[in-house]
This record gives C-alpha cells, structure tokens and sequence, in this order.
C-alpha cells in the first residue's frame, strides 16, 4: 500500500514504447524538504519517469502518487501542487517575455511578483523581448522564473541547466534552487532530473542512478560519499601482488595504486599498509564519481 507522506512514490513503474523499454520496475521515493537527484545517462529513462509523474504518459504497469494523489485520476489537484520546467522549453512565440509570464500566472493562486522581479534582473531578461526570439538558454531562464514565482510545494526539474553557459548556470542554482528551498526550510522539495551531476553536488540530499530504465544505485548523498573511496598508494618499488578483488576499480601507474571502494575503504587500507608504501591517502568520492564508478562496473 503506497504511504501518502511521501511527496513521490513510484512503485515498479515500467513503460515501453513499443518494443523498446525505457523504464523497467522502478521504485523510488522521495521525501518532503529534500532535494532529490535522479542521475542518468541522455536515454536512460528519466524523461519518461517524469513524464508519468505528470499524466503525460500512463504507467503500463506500477503506480506512481504525488502527494499521495494519482496523477491520472487527480491531474489538476496534483498540477496546482507542482512546477515544471521540461527538457525542451517551448512557449506561444509572438508573446513578449512580460506577456507569458502573465499569461503563467493567471493559472496561479500565487504568484510572487518581488521574486519574478529579481530573476528577470538576475538573468538580465527584457520583459519586452518577444520569446520567439530567445534564444534555448534564455527560453530555459523565462521557465525557471514560471516555475519559480508559483512557490509551489513541489520543483520538478527535467535538465534544467542544459542549455545554459556555465556562468548562468552558477547562477540559476545558487539562485533559484538554493532560494526555492530556503523560502520554507523542510517543506519545498525538488526532484531534478539531470546527467550534469557535479553542478548539483552541494544540493543533493539523496539520489537514484538510473541506467537503461532500471535503478542501479539509491543512497543519501553524505552516506554515499563515506561508502565511495578514492585510494591511492605509492610503493618504493613497482607494487607487490596484493588481494584487491573488493575494489570497483583498480588503476596501476609505475608506483602507484589507485582504487576505487564501495564500503570496502578500510578493509583495502589496511591490506595496503601490510606493503609499507611510501604514501597512502584516502578521500571521497563526488556524486559525478560514484556515478561513473557505478556505471562502469
């Protein structure tokens, strides 16, 4: 039985089109005040995950709630809950940035006009330009603003830094994310679909790897980085035969070792000092790093 606390829960979702499958048997769950990060390749399902969460698609088998609602049977209660800025952006190009932003938020019960004030003049938007004449970056900034200036309890984000340059998307996380979430510290929760991880790593409270449709990898993100090691070792000579069979990866260069742990970080050290090397150091690994790890395993 689904919970309703949960602000997602996804139960062995699975969808195909036609033959190909692009999520199969996904469960996840994310829980009010986190942001929650669902990494994966271009391809690897996300899209169709959120799509399904939205009524976009229906689930060919699974449930998915929101809120404790089902979207298809409750699309506008769960609609007024949430903002969404899709991969592709698209609004009525003869409308100016000013009358799109109006037309948005005519469907809103709130619309915090300060806010929408401060992006515009953070992303440096003029509210007379026509959108069909933005460029991809700036389309995407306009739907930041939308999804924004609603406060709604809930932030989906399908690649929303994707088509922006790296200054902006500086920008758009310490501005929008970090001030989204800290309006109402522990309420508002955002799911952010992305394959640019580091860009989120200091915002990420737990995340799901996804990878041909099938979650690979779910942890809290500080849990993650205490489990995924980076170990290097130096020996005086080239490195003995030592039994490194718990490493994810292992990497030799002249002198040196370089490992890759999954929990197994204290065990491997101290094999390692049974060989007097010269050096050994240990140290997290990145959310970007454990993705990689992860998907080359």
């Amino acid at each position: 039985m689904i919970s309703p606390n949960p602000v997602i829960q996804i139960e062995s979702l699975t969808y195909a089109y036609g033959r190909a499958e692009a999520v199969r048997d996904l469960s996840l769950t994310v829980l009010p005040g986190r942001c929650y990060g669902f990494f994966g390749r271009n391809g690897a399902g996300k899209t169709t995950t959120i799509k399904c969460l939205l009524n976009l698609l229906r689930p060919q088998s699974g449930q998915v709630r929101v809120f404790g609602l089902d979207p298809a049977k409750q699309e506008v209660e769960v609609k007024r809950l949430l903002s969404y800025v899709p991969d592709q952006v698209a609004f009525y190009p003869w409308m100016s940035v000013r009358e799109t932003l109006d037309y948005l938020a005519s469907f809103r019960a709130h619309w915090n006009r300060q806010t929408e004030q401060e992006l515009l003049e953070r992303f440096q938007l003029d509210p007379a330009q026509r959108t069909g004449n933005l460029s991809k970056g700036q389309r995407t900034q306009v739907a930041l603003v939308a999804a924004v200036c609603p406060e709604t309890d809930l932030l989906v984000l399908d690649e929303p830094t994707s088509g922006l340059d790296p200054i902006v998307r500086r920008e758009f996380i310490e501005a929008v994310i970090g001030a989204y979430q800290q309006g109402v510290p522990g309420k508002r929760t955002i799911l952010v679909s992305t394959h640019l991880i580091s860009e989120f790593e200091g915002l990420i409270d737990e995340f799901t790897l996804i990878d041909h449709g099938r979650s690979v990898l779910t942890l809290d993100a500080d849990r993650a980085r205490e489990r995924y090691q980076k170990i290097r070792a130096r020996f005086a000579q080239s490195p003995p035969e030592i039994d490194l069979q718990t490493a994810l990866r292992v990497r030799r260069d002249g002198r040196e070792l370089e490992l890759i742990a999954n929990g197994s970080g204290p065990e491997l050290m101290e094999r390692l000092r049974e060989h007097n090397p010269e050096a050994l150091t240990t140290e997290s690994l990145t959310l970007e790093e454990i993705f990689v790890a992860t998907l080359k395993t």
